[in-house]
């Protein structure tokens, strides 16, 4: 079953000092399964990369070839969002738009969510999204 990925879980995989069970259980479904995200996932994880290097965490080189490893796994860009809906849930959930994103596109398409992210977290299960976990 495919599921929707957020950027805390993508960024967590281009960082060696990073480990999450569900960034992990995320990786590992993209064996065999595929994942959606919205098309603002490019930018975010371009922008995670960059602030990164600026922190000297990771290097440009590294940085490039996390894209071109990430450019191999089977993630689809939606590019139909529900403005409404996303609108609707950043204000009862007091998300940001862009983490509705993820959520609308979670619920639109009857998938699992894989964040970090506690807040669209709660916002997913309040919504009655499941969220990927990981071994804890």
């Amino acid at each position: 079953m495919a599921f929707v990925l957020d950027t805390s879980v993508t960024a967590c995989w281009a960082f060696v000092d990073e480990d999450h069970p569900a960034a992990t259980l995320a990786f590992e479904k993209l064996q065999n399964e595929e994942a959606l995200v919205p098309a603002l996932w490019w930018f975010e994880i371009r922008n995670s990369l960059i602030v990164q290097e600026r922190r000297k965490r990771i290097n440009e080189a590294d940085a490039a070839r996390f894209l071109r490893d990430l450019a191999g796994f089977p993630i689809r860009t939606d590019h139909s969002p529900d403005e409404h809906t996303i609108l609707r849930l950043a204000r009862s959930h007091r998300l940001s738009v862009y983490d509705a994103a993820y959520l609308e596109l979670a619920l639109r398409g009857g998938l699992p969510l894989a964040t970090l992210d506690a807040d669209l977290a709660g916002a997913a299960r309040a919504e009655s999204v499941p969220v990927l976990r990981g071994i804890s």
